[in-house]
């Protein structure tokens, strides 16, 4: 497990660097009420712009020379002491996720996937709500005493995407971005979005949700809907939600 740890801890900077992050969220439901949750983030751009700013004694590590193309449990993946920390609900849930990773970070490489089966409606509110938690908190400390000397706060930036609040039940799907919460997270991660507007860096964010059966109501204009209203499609980019933070809500009935 422990030759996972930096590529992990890595994956920690970049997942707060939101701005330079091309970031999908893909929800597959099942008739039977399950659902298959995969979060995909595309990090090759923030890649660029942190090789850019770390020392040349950093980028010379071993770690760093890494290469990866694996699937590792997500569980499996975090260091003993964040295993040490968790609940028995968020053990188990990160036991029922799986992690992939991309990597080669001398060619500005780094995709990373978060895959999770949800048994239920209940199960996938409790897995959106907790998996910041699970994949930030205990990694943080650890991650900023490592990289200090880099020129890069990882305290600033690793502040957790946990500004929705949720209600999912059976026939739907509500998120609401709670807009104090994303107010604090902007204030935390305002250096990473100007770095990104400095360096041209595009912010795009895509959700598709696709249901077993069509929707019979979604409250989103900029959403669209496919003739069969059985795919939802949502694209944005963190300059508009800046803007107005309600780009992001989805209340779908079906």
């Amino acid at each position: 497990m422990k030759k996972f740890y930096y590529p992990i801890l890595f994956f920690v900077l970049l997942l707060g660097l939101s701005s330079c992050v091309d970031i999908e969220e893909r929800y597959d439901f099942k008739p039977d009420g399950s659902c298959n949750v995969l979060y995909s983030f595309d990090m090759s751009s923030a890649v660029s712009v942190l090789m850019n700013i770390m020392s040349d004694s950093i980028k010379s590590t071993p770690q760093f020379s890494m290469a990866k193309d694996t699937t590792l449990n997500f569980y499996s993946a975090l260091p003993d002491s964040s295993q040490q920390k968790m609940t028995f609900e968020e053990a188990n849930m990160a036991k029922t996720s799986n992690l992939t990773v991309k990597m080669d970070l001398k060619k500005n490489i780094m995709k990373v996937g978060i895959n999770h089966h949800a048994k239920n409606s209940a199960d996938l509110e409790y897995y959106l709500k907790h998996l910041s938690k699970i994949s930030m908190n205990s990694q943080l400390n650890a991650a900023t005493k490592n990289k200090k000397g880099t020129g890069f706060d990882a305290q600033q930036l690793v502040a957790g995407e946990d500004y929705y609040s949720y209600e999912i039940t059976p026939h739907k799907f509500y998120r609401v971005i709670d807009k104090a919460k994303f107010n604090s997270f902007l204030k935390k991660t305002s250096s990473a979005f100007s770095m990104a507007k400095a360096m041209l860096i595009d912010m795009p964010y895509k959700v598709v949700l696709n249901f077993a059966k069509p929707i019979k109501k979604i409250n989103n204009p900029k959403a669209i809907v496919s003739a069969d209203r059985k795919r939802v499609t949502l694209v944005t980019n963190m300059d508009d939600v800046i803007k107005n933070p309600s780009l992001m809500n989805l209340k779908i009935d079906f």
